[in-house]
């Protein structure tokens, strides 16, 4: 007979191919029995993974003694597999605790994650309590630490302590996992030194001639300091007077713009609240220092303004040194691939801005749909690239061609593109007049951009070695057209639904101390599209209500679900209450499968009666 309470689950125990950040040692549930326990299931390609690491770090640092956060890398794309660069992405993030290698997602299936990222909390007794879908959960999961402690603090379940966190030894590089270059015009180059949370002005001898940034994570101004800056962009010299700064620094984990006077290093804040993004977009402008940004990674000189790469939200706003406005410039933030006219179209956490050097064009790296696109005369294209679980390692004709999970992207004057084709750790080509895709470079260590000097000289910025590397001279010129490559798909389990009416709910459980808050209308919605579109019959569009009878198609065999939910939320008896919107989109591969299940639940938040 089972001496489980009724209604509780174990937790299933941890296993996976390793541990990082233990000192060789391998952690259990059982062995952390009395401690509170949450599970991050994360992947380090991941945007909004990235925004929860950064969430949880004031938790850790005040709950340390009885909370232990775990997390357990389910990867998406193929590079992501690989140990090595597992361990490089814990280093580059900064990640502070205990981290399991969960290559096959046999944890992921364990725990029933269904999105990246993915809580789950255990509580003292080895009982899952949470899961939680998405991000913005920092300040329910606070109270739902404090309510487990007061309940095992007085049953006398709790056990206080030490981590087991134990961080990796510090390396000597003069750089430390770079973003991104920009060309200065004296000859050397400024790089985003995204790990040292700084940028360095380099020769192209790579001697770092200053620093800009103190080198530890912080926003200020006056004592200049960054978090995880990426993007760089010079202006225009006019501009550039006008404005009082000379480059526009991508403040990616700070969610800011900030300004750079190259003559004395002056830091400026000049875009951003330094809140990250939680409410719908509209097409205004607005105050620049009033407004949340969310993740800008890349920042480009286009169409006379600054446009963003907005990475967090999985669209291009624009910036105007001069009125010092912002707005949205393109994309609904949906995650998906959707041409079309700018204001419409869906693209998936673009991370790499080139104009071309006509002006005509813009071309973006859209990293999570492994695709290389482009903006002209208000229109989105796509050049390479076939959806959010497509990507390999192919060149030959675009339509067929892939590409895995790309960072950056460089217009050359000749009107072809070089893309960092970062996980599949090459440099990649593609020419518009035979729209074809040739491997320029290949076996670097996870490009992140690719520069074009002023005497002509191409470099690649090899984030992963430390280091910017040169091209080698007639690389360009050899590169021919092969047909030989490799394609993946992403090896996440589908979900069988039989065609037919299947019931999609979506699972909302405000969090301790919260409600739905309907003060200004419906405090919930739900958005659904498919791709191919033919998937769903009827069920598309938008609601206010968490759940939506939809009807499969039974002609069409498999394809992918895509689900934004939202709610707000407000606190419960607390003057001045404060308003919470927790979000989450979902890409969820299913295929059309005669007596299988006709429901399907996801959890934007869950906690356990």
């Amino acid at each position: 007979m089972s001496n489980t309470p009724q209604g509780r689950v174990r937790a299933p125990e941890l296993r996976g191919r390793g541990w990082l950040n233990t000192g060789g040692a391998d952690l259990t549930l059982a062995g952390l029995r009395g401690k509170i326990v949450v599970l991050d299931f994360w992947t380090f390609c991941c945007i909004n993974c990235l925004h929860v690491l950064d969430e949880l770090r004031p938790l850790e640092e005040k709950y340390g003694d009885v909370l232990v956060i775990i997390g357990v890398h389910s990867p998406k794309f193929e590079h992501e597999r690989d140990a090595d660069a597992l361990a490089a992405a814990v280093e580059r993030y900064g990640v502070p605790h205990p981290v399991l290698d969960d290559p096959d997602l046999l944890m992921w299936q364990q725990y029933a994650a269904k999105a990246w990222p993915t809580l789950a909390v255990v509580d003292p007794e080895g009982y899952l309590v949470a899961s939680m879908a998405g991000e913005g959960h920092a300040e329910g999961l606070a109270r739902l630490v404090d309510e487990l402690i007061a309940t095992h603090d007085a049953k006398g379940t709790l056990r206080r302590g030490d981590s087991p966190y134990v961080p990796p030894a510090e390396s000597e590089t003069a750089l430390r996992f770079p973003g991104k270059a920009v060309p200065l015009p004296g000859g050397n180059l400024l790089v985003s030194d995204s790990a040292r949370h700084s940028l360095a002005e380099i020769t192209l001898d790579g001697d770092v001639v200053r620093r800009i940034g103190t080198g530890a994570r912080g926003r200020s101004d006056e004592s200049p300091s960054f978090s995880e800056p990426q993007g760089l962009c010079l202006l225009p010299p006019h501009t550039a007077d006008i404005a009082g700064y000379d480059v526009v620094v991508a403040d990616t984990v700070n969610h800011l713009l900030r300004g750079v006077r190259l003559s004395d290093g002056t830091v400026t804040t000049i875009a951003g609240s330094g809140k990250q993004w939680r409410s719908a977009p509209d097409g205004h402008a607005h105050d620049a220092l009033a407004v949340d940004l969310s993740s800008p990674w890349d920042v480009a000189w286009y169409d006379d303004k600054i446009i963003i790469a907005m990475a967090g939200i999985h669209q291009l706003w624009w910036f105007d040194p001069i009125k010092r406005t912002i707005g949205v410039y393109a994309g609904t933030t949906v995650e998906a691939l959707r041409d079309g006219p700018i204001p419409d179209v869906w693209m998936a956490q673009p991370s790499g801005l080139s104009p071309s050097t006509d002006g005509s064009r813009l071309w973006i790296a859209d990293s999570e749909t492994s695709a290389l696109r482009w903006i002209a005369d208000g229109e989105l294209h796509t050049a390479v690239g076939q959806g959010l679980f497509d990507f390999g390692h192919m060149d030959g004709p675009a339509a067929q061609a892939l590409l895995q999970h790309p960072l950056g992207v460089c217009a050359l004057p000749d009107g072809s593109v070089l893309i960092a084709d970062t996980y599949n750790g090459a440099v990649r080509r593609y020419s518009p007049d035979s729209d074809e895709v040739t491997t320029v470079d290949r076996g670097l260590a996870e490009p992140s951009d690719v520069i074009l000097t002023d005497d002509g000289a191409v470099l690649v910025v090899e984030s992963a070695a430390h280091r910017l590397t040169r091209l080698a001279p007639g690389a360009l010129e050899a590169a021919g057209v092969s047909t030989d490559g490799t394609r993946h798909r992403t090896e996440r389990p589908a979900t069988p639904l039989s065609p037919g009416e299947a019931t999609l709910d979506i699972i909302f459980t405000p969090a301790p101390g919260q409600k739905l808050d309907e003060t200004f209308g419906p405090s919930t919605r739900l958005v659904i599209s498919a791709s191919p579109p033919e998937l769903l019959l009827d069920g598309a569009g938008t609601t206010t209500t968490l759940s939506r009878t939809l009807r499969l198609n039974p002609d069409v065999p498999a394809g992918v679900l895509q689900v934004v939910a939202q709610a707000a939320t407000c606190d419960i008896d607390v003057e001045h209450a404060a308003c919470h919107l927790t979000r989450q989109d979902w890409g969820v591969p299913i295929t059309i499968t005669p007596g299988a299940p006709t429901r399907l639940p996801l959890i934007l938040r869950g906690l356990d009666a």
